[in-house]
Order: structure tokens, then C-alpha cells, then sequence
């Protein structure tokens, strides 16, 4: 693999960010507003949803246990309670120790 220097790294960032300026440009002034541009994309979208529905419930469902845990540890810490939440739920404390996440 290639390696860079600190030159060659700055000026490709350099063109990618010009790159995405230019095509939010182009987006804001052509496609924004145009309403065949719009059906098209509405279209592509919903077809996108339909074929990944199946994805999406399955994603949820695998990750179910962490994002009830994840929701009532936020809770707690937004409460600045985090020594109630692992008093009161040291289970899912250890599990999201053991995800990352606490």
C-alpha cells in the first residue's frame, strides 16, 4: 500500500472537499426545486425502503437488548444518576460494558 506524506494527504482532502462543494452546488441550484428530479427520487427511495424493509426489522430485532439498554442508561446519565443506573441494573451496566458503550 502506498503511503502518503502530509502534502499529498492535504491536497487530496483538499479536492474531495471541492468535489463535495461542488456537487451540493450542483445540487441546490438544478435539482432542489426541480419537481421531475423530486418524482425520481421519491420513486427510487420508496423502492429503496420496500426492498430493505426485511433488513431493517432484522436489524432492530438483533439489536433490540442494546437499545433498550443504551436508552435507559442515557436516561440515567442525563439525570446525572449513572451510580443509581449500575446500583439499580448492574446486568445492563455489565452488558454495555462489554459493548462499549459504558
Amino acid at each position: 500500500m502506498e503511503q502518503f506524506n502530509q502534502e499529498e494527504v492535504k491536497r487530496i482532502l483538499n479536492i474531495y472537499a471541492k468535489k463535495r462543494n461542488r456537487e451540493k452546488n450542483y445540487y441546490k441550484d438544478n435539482n432542489k426545486n426541480n419537481e421531475e428530479f423530486q418524482k425520481k427520487n421519491r420513486i427510487r427511495a420508496k423502492k429503496h425502503y420496500q426492498e430493505n424493509k426485511e433488513k431493517k426489522k432484522l436489524n432492530y430485532e438483533e439489536n433490540k437488548e442494546l437499545r433498550k439498554n443504551k436508552q435507559l442508561y442515557k436516561y440515567y446519565k442525563k439525570l446525572n444518576r449513572l451510580d443509581d443506573f449500575n446500583a439499580k441494573y448492574p446486568e445492563k451496566s455489565e452488558f454495555l460494558k462489554m459493548k462499549g458503550i459504558n
